[in-house]
């Protein structure tokens, strides 16, 4: 095979492009079968069904598959791919599991694939797969769970590897895959997967294959996630319903006071409020300042796609607002709404929050800075659901219930590393890249460095309007063209 270093990155490109032109049928169908296998973690049957599908696309290519397993997890699908002389070692990250479905809530079955010439919401009509014929239109859109996240990039990077192979080109580094598969369950096992096979992982560098592309359709990297805690807060007040008329003002009422904790908490403009919340922050440094101010301004084309009168952040853009942390209710319970309505106190109001985390933030000192407010805003926090004694003897009784959680991760971008992925990633995809300090969304980025000293960086295809962790989840084609051919020119071409 040919020296990947003679390929200049346009002429490889070339090569990565002819291969998939004529294989785009073959493509998208082995997507499309590996997107019938039901994926939720928590379905031990069918996770494992899946592992083996990834494990079978690694063996179709000769690479020998490992399941790397620990008490209580869905396998880690793994393989290695070694390259005489090279100097350096990638792992490549991407994950097999999805998150959990709704089917009343898809058009159609969710893990029945079905591909369409237009996003649904433009009208798209369903494109048989055993109809398909080349050229298939780039703007076509794959439908299924995890057709964007995460197995596009699983199916992207290995048909990457097919295409340098057809060409005769070695790649330049060696590879090892890492397929996880309890990501979207919050990956509570990765830690303990990275003590038990860290010899067998040892690498100078992660890229994790997860996430959307900048909302300009423009290819982008990322060197960083923000962490995320989650945690359930209930209130109390009467053991049974009071009428609003006789007891208003008087009794208790836990709806009116989880809202006022909540105003206490979180200012109209998104910015969190609680006291010493906000101390261990790490600042951007100068060149991630820089680098978001290149990346274009896409807010007025995403307020008018998503029916926003005014975001928040006192004029931020979306790229500032999401390098601070996040405070967001993702659902509020308590009394009754619409025709199941009544004039009445509620007995408690649970609401249900998650923090978007930024380094210097963990899990632990977010969790006594809030505590901490809720106390000091008068109420006495307790783990389980109080007995009557208890609700008697405290004036305010707040529950408080903690999911794991996970810190940031920010890798520095100027690190010869991160600049050579940057030059390989835009020499593939025609021009520079976004490059991003932190991507909005949460990965548990920081477990690479923490475990294994290696740092890690992302390089996500999939487009930013997928409806990720939603129901009809897609993939536009363009998207996963794109990709394996960003991934060729880095299984190729990275090194420094």
């Amino acid at each position: 095979m040919d020296a990947a270093s003679r390929i200049d990155g346009p002429a490889l490109t070339a090569r990565i492009r002819a291969y998939r032109s004529a294989h785009e049928v073959e493509i998208v169908r082995e997507l499309a079968g590996l997107l019938s296998r039901p994926n939720v973690a928590s379905d031990t049957a069918n996770i494992e069904k899946s592992a083996e599908a990834v494990a079978s696309l690694l063996e179709k290519r000769g690479i020998r598959p490992e399941l790397l397993r620990v008490p209580g997890a869905p396998p880690v699908v793994y393989g290695e791919l070694a390259t005489p002389g090279a100097r350096r070692t990638l792992v490549l990250y991407a994950h097999y599991d999805g998150q959990p479905v709704v089917p009343a809530e898809w058009k159609g079955d969710p893990w029945s694939p079905v591909l369409r010439d237009a996003p649904l919401e433009s009208g798209g009509r369903e494109v048989p797969l055993q109809s398909l014929r080349a050229p298939i239109p780039p703007e076509w859109r794959l439908y299924g769970r995890s057709a964007s996240d995460d197995k596009a990039p699983v199916v992207g990077l290995l048909t990457a590897l097919d295409a340098l192979r057809s060409a005769g080109i070695a790649p330049g580094v060696n590879l090892k895959f890492f397929f996880e598969g309890e990501e979207e369950a919050g990956s509570p096992h990765l830690a303990e997967i990275l003590d038990r096979y860290g010899a067998k992982l040892k690498a100078d560098l992660w890229i994790l294959f997860d996430g959307p592309v900048h909302q300009s359709r423009r290819m982008q990297v990322y060197f960083g996630a923000r962490g995320v805690t989650d945690l359930a807060i209930t209130l109390y007040g009467p053991n049974r319903r009071l009428h609003s008329g006789h007891y208003g003002n008087w009794a208790p009422n836990p709806t009116a006071q989880l809202a006022s904790l909540l105003a206490s908490m979180r200012d109209p403009e998104g910015r969190i409020t609680i006291p010493r919340f906000s101390d261990p922050i790490r600042p951007l440094s100068e060149t991630e300042r820089r680098a978001l101010a290149a990346a274009p301004d896409v807010d007025a084309a995403l307020r008018e796609e998503l029916g926003i009168g005014r975001p928040e952040g006192a004029g931020e853009s979306l790229l500032e607002a999401i390098q601070r942390p996040a405070l967001n209710v993702h659902g509020i319970s308590g009394g009754e709404t619409g025709a199941r309505s009544t004039n009445s106190i509620p007995t408690e109001a649970t609401v249900a929050i998650d923090f978007r985390l930024v380094p210097d933030l963990t899990p632990e000192s977010v969790r006594a800075a809030v505590e901490n407010h809720i106390r000091a805003r008068g109420f006495t926090v307790v783990r389980e659901v109080p007995d009557a004694a208890a609700r008697k003897a405290n004036a305010r009784l707040a529950r408080v219930v903690w999911g794991t959680g996970y810190p940031a991760s920010r890798t520095p971008m100027d690190l010869p590393a991160s600049r050579a992925l940057l030059r390989v990633a835009g020499e593939a995809s025609g021009g520079p890249v976004i490059a991003l300090p932190m991507l909005g969304g949460s990965i548990p980025m920081y477990v690479f460095r923490e475990k294994l000293g290696t740092l890690p960086v992302g390089v996500p295809i999939a487009n930013h309007d997928n409806n990720q962790h939603a129901s009809n989840e897609n993939l536009r084609l363009q998207n996963l063209w794109d990709g394996i051919e960003i991934y060729a020119g880095i299984l190729a071409r990275m090194d420094w």
